[in-house]
Formats: C-alpha cells, sequence, structure tokens
C-alpha cells in the first residue's frame, strides 16, 4: 500500500504546488481512508487497492489543484495538515 500511497502523493504535488510532501500525503491517507470506509459503510465488498487508488487518482486530477483551499472549511481535514503546514517538500 505504502507503493500506492507514494505515486498518489508525487501525482498530487504535480498537481498542487501550495502542499508540502507531508500535506500532500496526508491528503492521500485521508482520502484513501474516507473512500474504504465510505465504501464499507455501504456494505459493498472490499475491491482492493487498485479500486481505491484508481478514485484516489481521480479525485486528485478533478480536485487536486484545489485542495489546500478546500483544508481551512474543513475542521476534521484541517486540524490533520496544520501538523505539517510548515515542512516542505
Amino acid at each position: 500500500m505504502n507503493d500506492y500511497h507514494e505515486k498518489l502523493t508525487k501525482l498530487l504535488l504535480d498537481k498542487n504546488e501550495y502542499l508540502s510532501y507531508n500535506q500532500a500525503r496526508t491528503w492521500i491517507e485521508l482520502l484513501w481512508e474516507d473512500f474504504e470506509t465510505s465504501y464499507a459503510k455501504a456494505g459493498q465488498g472490499y475491491m482492493g487497492s487498485e479500486m481505491t487508488e484508481r478514485i484516489v487518482k481521480q479525485w486528485i486530477e478533478n480536485y487536486g489543484d484545489k485542495l489546500h483551499e478546500f483544508a481551512g472549511t474543513n475542521p476534521k481535514y484541517d486540524i490533520y495538515l496544520q501538523q505539517s503546514k510548515h515542512t516542505l517538500h
């Protein structure tokens, strides 16, 4: 799974120059967990890491350049992202 997270983190950093490496990695981990948790709550069977990677990658392609704007409006994410705010790539 670490390989998936690393690849997605690099993709997010390419899409959003406002995020540090640690913030991008945190975003990937949060999005990954949110998708898998939501899918499980909906009663769906586990589809594997490839499915989760595909969904998170799609979110990055669609919204990656705006994720830094979203964090400030959602306390759930802001708490995690503030921890690494001043860490550079």
